[in-house]
């Protein structure tokens, strides 16, 4: 309003000069003759002055007069429930501001409203009902008048305070166990396992001293935490910094004892919470330990942590119970089909061919399902080669045709994977009624499927490993075949590398099972050895290789479509390089994906870095596939995470330095 009364006064004024001049012309014209015109253009400008001057009284008397009826209608109201009035006009303009205003020293009439409030926009364009913003130190709740330009400012401060209050003060219930605790001490004489003690239970009865959490323990490992919200997120501050002083500390002990955290948050539920913790810290151990499990009500499972590799934990005894488990599982079903993962490897394979093994032991029908899915190309080549041999041993079907083979008392085995999105028989799990796990990778939030049988050891370095350790614990009478064996050895082979990673006593003992059965480590070389094509094929990927900080390569492939298991030799053939310690692989791949297949020597966690891209693996070897786009995009965000990723690790290493 003010702004068009100036320009109204600009305007009066210009059109009074402009006659001011013409009267001028013409006096020097006329002479004395025009001096009736002089007194008229002076009556008139009098008389324009007095009505300009008149009509901006009465618009400030009128703008007061809003004030005035507002204080008698409704001032001690809106006081009193704190509420403050604005009005504004056409062009968004400050017209007029309450009284709450006036006593807090807000003062914005005259001034553009949404240079003051940005957040106001989207209230005045209602694409939005209601704003909060804090003004000074107090929050506000905005609303918009329906029948005009007024905006209505609610002093929401208690609530907002009392919210926090409440928020911080939500109860949160945590668990923490010392991994390999009772490996680490169960052959060791008191005083050393006194020493064990000290070293690594105090830095954590310390850290919750510290923080006010409320620990009890359980037994000589666990324990049991009580804490609230404001607690909590002083841990993530500190990105939970008690998981690497408990491992160095456990380091100079020369024991291999980890820290596995969890903490179940969001749920009024006591129960609730107490059930969320259990299976939380279930899900961190399963995935190796030394790391923490945080979920929320209703949201997905986080991860923090997990920067050593999963230790060899199951004993004799386990392995032989599993084995059992499992034997009366088959014994007790009609028949059983075998699923491994899409773009099926050799561990994938050998593992399935080890576990056909035992169903054909027990007189049980078995199934495999290989023909759909996808296979490795070295694989396919070695299946294509030996399918004669292989087909009078083990029976290949459809995804299809396992489903006409399945019966109510069909028992399903997922091999070398454990989520229903990777299997190469997602529809028969689905119709599945008895499902069974054996895998080593680390265990993801969501299997998909509810197993009766779970034997998930993140520790051991491959499928087949685990299959050929429940072999005579299963049966004396299962017989493999050289060509049997030699593909199982080829799978354990691949996956550790050669055995130079995941390579525990359990791996070369399992490794001499199989030579015992006729497996034949020359074989396996010929099976892993590259054709021309792929040895060029690789080597042009190699050439687009880029080397950044810590040791880290980057390999973008653009143009071409690398299978996954190019991409991951690829991976595999950098990480020998001199001061190279983890290596990214980015590629479209053969299934309309583009993929990541990364690798470390241990000194960097790949898959935490690949599960921030929603990927998985392990901590050596870990993968991330989505649909397929840019390879420059999946490039800038994986520099992005990995800045955040040795980040965190810097600052972990500051803190435990302090």
């Amino acid at each position: 309003m003010q702004k068009k009364m100036t320009e109204f006064r600009r305007t009066v004024l210009i059109v009074l000069a402009v006659q001011a001049g013409l009267i001028t012309l013409f006096w020097a014209a006329m002479g004395k003759t025009a001096f009736v015109s002089v007194l008229v253009f002076a009556a008139e400008a009098v008389l324009s002055w007095y009505l300009l001057d008149h009509f901006e009284n009465f618009t400030v008397e009128h703008s007061a007069g809003v004030g005035e009826m507002l204080d008698l209608a409704s001032k001690d109201a809106f006081m009193y429930g704190q509420v403050g009035i604005l009005f504004y006009d056409d062009e968004h303009i400050i017209t007029w501001m309450s009284d709450l205003f006036k006593e807090r020293g807000i003062n914005r009439v005259g001034r553009k409203l949404l240079v003051w409030l940005p957040e106001a926009e989207d209230l005045i364009s209602g694409s939005s009902d209601s704003e909060r913003v804090r003004l000074d130190d107090r929050w506000y709740e905005i609303t918009r008048a329906e029948d005009g330009p007024i905006l209505y400012f609610r002093d929401v401060t208690d609530r907002e305070e009392y919210r926090s209050l409440y928020q911080d003060s939500r109860a949160i219930i945590g668990m923490a166990s010392l991994d390999n605790y009772e490996e680490s001490t169960q052959y060791e004489d008191e005083a050393v396992v006194s020493a064990i003690n000290v070293a690594v239970r105090t830095p954590l009865t310390e850290y919750c001293r510290e923080h006010g959490i409320l620990v009890k323990r359980i037994n000589n490992y666990r324990y049991l935490l009580v804490l609230n919200e404001k607690i909590f997120s002083a841990l993530m501050a500190d990105h939970f910094q008690v998981l690497n002083t408990v491992r160095k500390a456990a380091q100079k002990q020369e024991v291999s004892i980890t820290l596995s955290m969890a903490f179940a948050r969001g749920a009024d539920s006591y129960e609730e919470l107490d059930e969320m913790v259990v299976k939380l810290l279930d899900l961190a151990q399963s995935r190796g330990g030394d790391q923490v499990a945080v979920q929320t009500a209703g949201e997905d499972v986080q991860y923090f942590g997990g920067s050593s590799e999963a230790t060899e934990k199951r004993s004799r005894v386990r392995v032989r119970v599993m084995a059992h488990t499992l034997r009366e599982m088959i014994l007790r079903s009609s028949n059983v089909i075998i699923c491994g993962h899409r773009n099926a490897d050799f561990d994938c394979i050998g593992s399935a061919i080890g576990a056909a093994r035992i169903a054909e032991a027990l007189h049980k029908p078995c199934s495999i399902i290989a023909k759909t899915g996808g296979i490795e190309e070295k694989l396919g080549a070695v299946i294509a080669e030996n399918l004669e041999e292989l087909t009078q041993e083990v029976n290949f079907v459809t995804e299809n045709e396992a489903l006409n083979q399945l019966q109510d008392n069909t028992l399903v085995i997922m091999v070398d994977h454990h989520n229903l999105k990777q299997s190469n028989g997602s529809k028969v799990l689905e119709k599945a009624k008895k499902i069974a796990i054996i895998d080593h990778h680390r265990r993801s939030t969501e299997i998909g499927v509810k197993p009766m049988f779970l034997y998930i050891e993140a520790g051991a370095s491959s499928a087949c490993e685990l299959i050929t350790e429940l072999l005579p614990y299963i049966s004396n009478r299962i017989e493999l075949s050289p060509l049997d064996a030699t593909i199982m050895l080829a799978g354990m082979t691949i996956d550790t590398r050669n055995f130079r990673v995941r390579t525990g006593t359990r791996t070369f003992d399992a490794a001499s099972a199989l030579r015992r059965y006729g497996a034949d480590p020359m074989m396996v070389g010929e099976y892993l050895k590259d054709t021309y094509e792929q040895f060029e094929q690789k080597t042009n990927a190699l050439s687009g290789s880029q080397i950044y900080e810590n040791g880290v390569v980057i390999t973008p492939v653009k143009g071409t479509v690398l299978s996954r298991a190019m991409m991951s030799q690829t991976a595999d053939t950098l990480l020998q390089v001199q001061g190279v310690e983890a290596v990214f692989v980015i590629a479209d791949d053969s299934d309309n994906e583009t993929a990541i297949s990364a690798r470390s020597n241990g000194k960097i966690n790949v898959q935490v870095i690949m599960e921030r891209m929603n990927g998985g693996g392990h901590m050596t070897a870990a993968a991330m596939q989505r649909p397929r786009c840019s390879i420059d995009d999946v490039h800038k965000e994986l520099l992005d995470v990995l800045e955040d990723y040795f980040g965190e690790a810097e600052s972990n290493e500051s803190n435990t330095e302090n």
